[in-house]
């Protein structure tokens, strides 16, 4: 009869039994860096909080009313992962470069994929070709891009990402970080659509990072008062000692003497000047002014010779290598650079960075 103890060999079965983490999923509880349990709270409340904009960029992509609704937040590993595929799938890879580090990328079901790029073609459901392909990258790139603020502004820097590249992979194909990993699941409604649900993918490592990154730090303690010598009384506010006095000495009334003035220190206003509550309530007053915005693709010089000799199929050289980034200008002034995209079979630019001061202040001199 058992005294109630359990032995080393049933010790050891629980331990290697407890997953350290309760989420239910097979292959899902492995460590997180540092031997501690992944807390998936930050990141799940970081998605939850994009999610409103990236279903605005979705919708805005398709045309049609999207909407995205809060993911569940696991992890899990290959096999976990496997059970909730199709047998072919689009992944589409787009790994941290900055900020955050490592692989990170969406997975779609074929056919919910076929749909979204067939929307943003204006062609129905398209097969799954390079131009296919193509308009699902521009996809995930606008739909990560609220994703990609929201985790920067908690990393308190820029977090950058690869371009995407998407691929038309099966199950046993698909490549996935060694071990366990986060799986973000966003249950997608596009209107008129079949629903469906995208995964993204993150590390271990990367979850740590943003749980471990951008909260506040803890409340400056509060000085202790400074309880005055045994035998002394404090100073009152204004009071003055006189010479030779002890500290917190006082005079005591009606000794005669004069009291001096009460000193109290110079405060001098700030260096730079803030912007006014009238001055930001100013501003909306101009929110609805129209400005003319430019795309520059490049510029060359010509002699006058050389224009007037200008016909139909003449190349003109610009001072742009291919695949730099194109110049956009407000009022002709350049406030930005970015890359040539194709919506729907319209040119667009997608904005990669924004000129700092010092360079706009350099257009104007």
């Amino acid at each position: 009869m058992s005294d109630g103890s359990l032995t080393q060999d049933e010790i050891d079965a629980l331990l290697q039994g407890s997953s350290g983490f309760d989420l239910g999923q097979a292959g899902g509880g492995g460590p997180a860096a540092g031997g501690e349990a992944a807390d998936l709270g930050p990141l799940k409340a970081l998605l939850e909080g994009a999610i409103p904009a990236m279903a605005s960029n979705l919708s805005l992509l398709v045309s049609k009313t999207a909407e995205i609704s809060p993911p569940t937040v696991e992890v899990t590993d290959r096999d976990g992962l496997a059970l909730e595929l199709d047998d072919e799938v689009v992944l589409v890879s787009q790994n941290f470069s900055d900020g955050l580090l490592g692989t990170h990328f969406f997975i779609l079901p074929r056919d919910s994929a076929a749909s979204i790029a067939g929307l943003m073609m204006g062609q129905g459901e398209v097969e799954l070709n390079e131009a296919a392909l193509s308009a699902l990258q521009e996809s995930i790139s606008q739909i990560s891009g609220p994703l990609l603020t929201a985790l920067g502004d908690r990393l308190k820097s820029m977090v950058m990402t690869d371009p995407a590249e998407a691929l038309l992979v099966s199950r046993d194909d698909l490549a996935c970080p060694d071990g366990d990993f986060v799986v973000a699941s966003y249950p997608v409604a596009i209107e008129g659509e079949v629903p469906a649900k995208i995964l993204e993918i993150f590390t271990l490592e990367q979850a740590a990072d943003i749980a471990g990154k951008g909260g506040a730090g803890p409340a400056p303690k509060a000085a202790a008062p400074q309880k005055p010598a045994p035998g002394r009384a404090p100073t009152p506010p204004g009071a003055f000692p006189g010479p030779g006095a002890a500290p917190g000495y006082r005079a005591p009334s009606g000794s005669g003497g004069m009291h001096p003035p009460s000193v109290q220190p110079v405060q001098f206003p700030g260096l730079q000047q803030g912007h006014t509550a009238s001055e930001h309530g100013n501003i909306s007053l101009l929110m609805d002014v129209y400005m003319e915005m430019t795309v520059e693709l490049g510029r060359t010089k010509k002699l006058i010779k050389e224009i007037l000799g200008m016909g139909e199929g003449t190349i003109i050289e610009l001072d742009k290598l291919a695949g730099e980034p194109v110049d956009i200008l407000v009022n002709h002034k350049l406030i930005a650079k970015g890359e040539v995209v194709v919506i729907d079979e319209n040119f667009g630019v997608r904005v990669t960075e924004i000129v700092s001061l010092m360079e706009r202040m350099k257009d104007l001199t």
